[in-house]
């Protein structure tokens, strides 16, 4: 979402992961997947009713935070605004068959996110003070051996809590809001900065309370409301889904240049929105499942790759096949458009004014979930480069600083940097998880 006025605008391009990180991340899910032989895909039934389905019928873990809102804390950091306008970028600029290879990103980052989450649990501590060292820096202490690296993600950690985490998701609020409704700014920032303020000092426990509750709104109205359209335009699906596959590879090319240039431009984008749309690879899941009380590295592990599941091949295919059904039925949008004003476009011809005020606040919904949610992702780095309650307290009033100056400002340079930070998160580790892939173990089904 670039901050040239329309809030619409996606502010992400595949050009800054780098296509070495991005092979880093294939290569580490890739990796995983041969390791567990496929242990996403051949048993996707049994991991599914151990994980979705314990819900309903009540066998989910004890702890003191319940399984469902850790679960929701963790969806708060990884569902966000990319599910509305990444999903849209990606299909812009590399058609169709980018979808299909965010389906790819999602299968292979699902064993990433198992692996870094087993090994967060497994490795997991209280110092003597008490605090508890969690996800990544727990297990590149414990498990590598090098505190060097776990304060190098630490701070990293923290640096991209700042800026990815409150300031460019409070930005997209304040945009959003003011686009659509004609919110003013100031207003926007003084009562989100409140709300924030509200729900962080209550805690790891109110935030995930609030998770629970306002995760399941936000995603379940939002994906309602694709649904809709996916069933009105029931009769576009068959030939969506085969422009889909054709398109990832363009069988239908006849010039070989053209079709390598529009199969390298589906690839990019499309792995690229995967990745960073899952968050598979950056250790964040496993800082986030940390909060989970009487559980098993393996049990965590397969909630990890759910989470991965739903928001890559459940919500954002929704999203797609949303605009791709109603782009087939309509005969196109209009040339300006992409991003979330193609979404918005899209829903606004089922929905009419409605439909883009229903983006406006699912935005707006999802950009708060994971702002709280960052919240707990920087506190936890920062505890563990600092458990002086003196730089907690520091850190939260940086934190609500950076959420209401996101609202006032045009912040095009903290959404390029962040970007950077988000990216270097996953080198470390990355690194940890191919020294420590071998102690990884599968669940027994």
């Amino acid at each position: 979402m670039e901050i040239s006025g329309d809030p619409y605008d996606s502010h992400a391009s595949p050009d800054r992961l780098g296509p070495w990180l991005l092979a880093a991340f294939l290569a580490a899910g890739a990796g995983l997947s041969v390791r567990f032989r496929l242990f996403q895909i051949l048993h996707l039934k049994e991991w599914l009713s151990r994980t979705a389905g314990s819900l309903f019928s009540g066998a989910g873990g004890g702890g003191h935070i319940s399984q469902f809102a850790t679960v929701c804390t963790a969806l708060a950091a990884t569902v966000g605004t990319g599910n509305i306008v990444g999903v849209a970028t990606a299909i812009t600029a590399g058609g169709p068959g980018a979808l299909f290879w965010m389906w790819v990103s999602a299968f292979l980052g699902m064993m990433t996110a198992y692996a870094e989450v087993w090994l967060g649990i497994r490795y997991r501590f209280r110092r003597g003070d008490g605090r508890q060292v969690n996800g990544p820096m727990a297990y590149m202490e414990r498990g590598a051996g090098s505190r060097g690296m776990a304060g190098c993600y630490a701070l990293l950690c923290l640096l991209s809590s700042l800026g990815m985490g409150s300031m460019v998701q409070a930005n997209s609020i304040a945009e959003s809001l003011s686009y659509t409704f004609c919110a003013d700014r100031r207003l926007v920032g003084a009562v989100l900065t409140a709300l924030v303020m509200a729900v962080i000092l209550g805690g790891v426990k109110r935030i995930a309370g609030l998770a629970e509750k306002l995760v399941p709104l936000s995603a379940g109205i939002y994906m309602a409301a694709c649904l809709v359209i996916v069933g009105a335009c029931f009769q576009q699906v068959p030939g969506v889904l085969l422009s889909i596959f054709k398109d990832a590879f363009r069988l239908e090319a006849a010039a070989g240049g053209a079709a390598g240039y529009g199969i390298s431009r589906a690839v990019q984008y499309g792995l690229s929105r995967g990745v960073f749309s899952n968050e598979a690879g950056l250790g964040s899941l496993a800082v986030l499942h940390g909060t989970a009380g009487d559980t098993t590295p393996e049990e965590q592990g397969m909630w990890a790759m759910f989470e991965v599941f739903f928001d890559t091949i459940l919500s954002c295919t929704l999203t797609a096949l949303a605009i791709l059904c109603t782009l087939r039925r309509s005969g196109g949008p209009p040339a300006f458009l992409d991003g979330g004003a193609l979404t918005a476009y899209c829903f606004s011809v089922y929905f009419g004014r409605a439909g883009e005020y229903l983006i406006a606040v699912s935005m707006a919904l999802f950009a708060f979930s994971t702002i709280i949610a960052w919240f707990y992702l920087g506190s936890q780095a920062l505890g563990y480069l600092s458990g002086e309650k003196g730089a907690l307290c520091c850190y939260g009033f940086l934190y609500l600083n950076a959420v209401c100056l996101g609202c006032l400002f045009n912040l095009r340079a903290v959404w390029e940097l962040s970007d950077i930070l988000n990216g270097l998160m996953a080198v470390p580790n990355l690194i940890a998880l191919l020294l420590l892939a071998r102690r990884v173990k599968l669940p027994k089904l």
